[in-house]
């Protein structure tokens, strides 16, 4: 058949072809798999593996319906195929035999299967059943577990602390340890993926990739490198985000076992756009009882379901969000949209953001972040609402972002804005810079060097609450009233870091932290003499989280260089 079917329905119609290939029996196997028909699972599967027996994924989805069929046996033999023909990188394939073995009552084998699993896998992605595995086996075999070594715990207190740093923001300190581990142990995926994720976040991407390829170099199948991967390259240009584009299409066609697995995999489609292959992760990510009184898992296939034409269910499934977690003001928020979505079709942004913060920035920034042309009446209209009836937040983002925009409906609003005296004054002051009436930034200071930061926020098409929040604390910690020149200055700085490196820029979530180091090199670059100790104890940090956050944006901002242009000795700290 050379991989074609042709079939002609009558003499006079056209020729209908099927490019019968991996990916159509691929797709049919899913299919069926969804309908719990498994034995044309089964059979689409075998048709997938003989057209492309390299790829390993094809072979597990086969042994895992085996197993679920109970024909154990045969999956355990696709599974050691795949160990000693396919990729033997796979180590969770000992996992699953180790299943297989305990499902057949031989118990003896089962124990040798896991601790091989255990002994063999850093990435640890089956640790905790593999433990309550070994509780079962120890009961059947009424003997402890042999001894034996776990490569996913080596290290793994302190991969624990580097994970919990990059959910509170501490990005460099989560680097440096991150970078330890992988010196003991160079093949520990897990921590060398969430070390690319730090290195993204402090928008040094290069380095994210890097890392990340290295991964992949190492174990091709990682799921989170993968994923990892597409993101990474999503931000980083048009041959970026094309090349994403091609390896969304690739991880549509992967059905993760691991749940841990299938909410990352869902939430990166959605990500990449993906939404269909989303919608179905998110869908059997429900069936099972950890994520069914999950509300925001209940949000995220409510987003995937109507991104992929089934309004029905997403009304459904909002619903029930608001049944779990009736403060879920995104689900709210959509569902009051519906109607009307109903009646002309989706018309705005859809954002899988669980809160409503997050859904409304999405809204009204994301066009400005895809660099839609700056006469679009999408932007215009969302700006001109934004001036009249947003919050004070929202004013400030719109106003950052309307001066390329102005024309007379524009100026009006502006207008209204600044001579509105229940408005606070920073907004008065936007206002009126964008009508050109004041310049943004006074003159400096005759006594201290002119270091030419860029001072124009409007080169930021968007303005974040998080960045604001940092600058906020360094002015709080370091600003006595009316000291306005101290203050230009940290917002200079502040400007000029985050300038260079958008879109990139990291979470920032830890604001003291880049509070303190903001507050010390603009400090320096006045001539002052600040210390990192002295610094860390007015923001409640230590001096080694001041001195990473000092180097970090020393590192973009190029601050030593520029403080030596102005004959400033950085030798006494920076």
């Amino acid at each position: 058949m050379n991989g074609n079917y042709r079939r002609e329905e009558k003499p006079q119609s056209r020729v209908v072809s099927l490019t019968m290939d991996e990916s159509f029996f691929f797709e049919r196997a899913v299919r069926a798999l969804d309908r719990y028909q498994y034995d044309k699972a089964l059979k689409y599967f075998r048709k997938a593996v003989e057209l492309k027996p390299g790829n390993p994924v094809n072979h597990c989805n086969m042994a895992g319906i085996l197993s679920e069929m109970g024909d154990y046996e045969a999956s355990n033999e696709v599974l050691l195929h795949v160990l000693e023909q396919v990729d033997p990188s796979m180590t969770e394939c000992r996992f699953y035999m180790a299943n297989n073995f305990a499902n057949m009552e031989r118990f003896e084998e089962a124990e040798e299967a896991l601790l091989a699993y255990l002994e063999a896998d850093a990435s640890g992605q089956f640790l905790h059943e593999a433990e309550e595995l070994i509780e079962l086996l120890q009961v059947e075999l009424q003997r402890n577990i042999r001894d034996h070594s776990v490569l996913a715990r080596r290290g793994s207190d302190r991969h624990e602390r580097a994970r919990k740093m990059l959910e509170e923001g501490m990005f460099s300190e989560a680097a440096d340890l991150l970078e330890e581990l992988l010196e003991e142990y160079p093949g520990f995926a897990a921590a060398a993926n969430n070390l690319a994720l730090a290195y993204y976040y402090m928008g040094m991407t290069d380095r994210a990739l890097a890392t990340v390829e290295e991964v992949l170099r190492n174990e091709p199948g990682n799921l989170h490198g993968l994923c990892n991967l597409a993101i990474f390259r999503r931000h980083s240009g048009p041959a970026g985000a094309e090349e994403a584009a091609l390896l969304g299409r690739r991880l549509a066609t992967i059905v993760p076992f691991h749940r841990e697995h299938a909410f990352k995999l869902a939430t990166t489609l959605g990500i990449l756009g993906e939404h269909e292959a989303a919608y179905q992760h998110f869908r059997r990510l429900l069936a099972g009882d950890e994520s069914s009184a999950d509300p925001s898992v209940h949000h995220y296939c409510a987003v995937a379901a109507l991104l992929s034409g089934r309004i029905d269910t997403a009304e459904r499934l909002w619903n029930q969000t608001l049944k779990l977690d009736p403060d879920a003001e995104a689900a709210e928020h959509y569902l009051t949209r519906l109607p009307e979505w109903r009646k002309n079709g989706v018309s705005e942004t859809v954002s899988y953001h669980y809160r409503l913060e997050a859904v409304k920035r999405s809204e009204l920034w994301r066009r400005w972040e895809e660099r839609l042309p700056e006469d679009s009446p999408a932007i215009r209209e969302a700006l001109l609402r934004t001036l009249r009836s947003g919050t004070e937040e929202e004013k400030r983002h719109a106003l950052q972002a309307c001066r390329p925009l102005v024309d007379d409906e524009m100026t009006k609003a502006l207008r209204e804005l600044a001579e509105n005296e229940n408005e606070a004054e920073g907004l008065r002051e936007l206002a009126r810079a964008a009508l050109g009436e004041i310049a943004y930034d006074p003159p400096e200071e005759d006594e201290l060097p002119e270091l030419k930061f860029s001072r124009e926020p409007a080169e930021l098409p968007v303005w974040e609450k998080r960045w604001q929040d940092v600058l906020d604390t360094a002015i709080r910690a370091s600003c006595a009233p009316g000291d306005f020149g101290l203050r230009r200055d940290l917002e200079a700085l502040w400007t000029d870091f985050l300038r260079r490196l958008y879109p990139n820029v990291p979470v920032l979530s830890y604001a003291e932290g880049w509070a303190a180091a903001l507050d010390y090199l603009t400090d320096k670059l006045r001539r002052g003499e600040s210390t990192y100790e002295e610094t860390g104890r007015r923001y409640g940090v230590s001096a080694s989280t001041v001195g990473r956050y000092v180097k970090r944006i020393d590192q973009v901002c190029n601050i030593k260089e520029r403080m030596t242009m102005h004959g400033i000795d950085h030798r006494k700290g920076l």
